[in-house]
């Protein structure tokens, strides 16, 4: 029985130790383990030029859009301070009120792009990013034979180079892939907010260059041909 009883005395030791000794070993294994590799690409690592589709093509066929172009730099693959310039423009007839506006202007737009991907170095890319955008112009707006209800006869309606400046946010979320060599082809949705507008006596123009119709906030796209070098 006292026999029996040392064993037990013994197992039941040993059992401790063994416990006691196991957060020193995982902490040994952890000391151990091999340190993540550090990032040893460059900082900059190229710059981009493109241009978008979306825009010439409502020029093209709409009565308003814009020309737009853009140049981007590559910051360890995964930032990308971008400016985006452009000019747009209008020549629009409503049909309901026959008032015509027409413009024709410069804008630009500063911001950042995030790439989100966790292997930033893949040929593909997907972005989060936001932009800064300001334009200032001049617009005209027009009616004929408009009727004054009163006096029975024509008042004509409207006025040259009324001035007029906007600035507004964008949050945009994009995409693009490498096709071959430096050519990428990519694309966006844009979900713009303008927080300060002036314009003329005569109301707030139609459209702004770079923003589109006129209106508080607005959506937007854009399919970019890019060439990264």
């Amino acid at each position: 029985m006292m026999r029996r009883k040392n064993i037990c005395t013994c197992i039941c030791a040993l059992t401790i130790s063994l416990l006691a000794m196991l957060p020193q070993a995982a902490g040994a294994q952890r000391r151990k383990a091999p340190p993540a590799a550090p990032d040893t690409i460059p900082l900059f690592r190229g710059v981009a030029v493109s241009v978008d589709v979306v825009g010439a093509a409502q020029m093209w066929f709409g009565n308003y859009g814009q020309y737009e172009a853009a140049a981007r730099l590559n910051l360890k693959d995964r930032y990308f301070p971008i400016v985006e310039f452009g000019i747009g423009r209008t020549n629009h007839e409503d049909e309901v009120t026959f008032i015509r506006y027409k413009t024709s202007a410069p804008y630009v737009r500063i911001g950042c792009d995030f790439n989100l991907l966790k292997n930033k170095h893949d040929i593909y890319r997907v972005y989060l990013g936001a932009r800064y955008a300001f334009t200032s112009f001049k617009f005209d707006v027009s009616r004929h034979n408009l009727v004054d209800p009163i006096s029975g006869i024509d008042a004509p309606y409207g006025g040259t180079d009324i001035k007029a400046t906007c600035h507004w946010a964008e949050l945009v979320a994009s995409v693009d892939a490498k096709i071959i060599g430096p050519l990428r082809l990519g694309w966006s949705v844009r979900y713009r907010n303008r927080f300060r507008q002036t314009s003329g006596e005569l109301g707030d123009p139609w459209y702004v260059p770079g923003f589109g119709k006129s209106g508080s906030s607005t959506l937007g796209a854009t399919f970019n041909i890019i060439f990264e070098l």
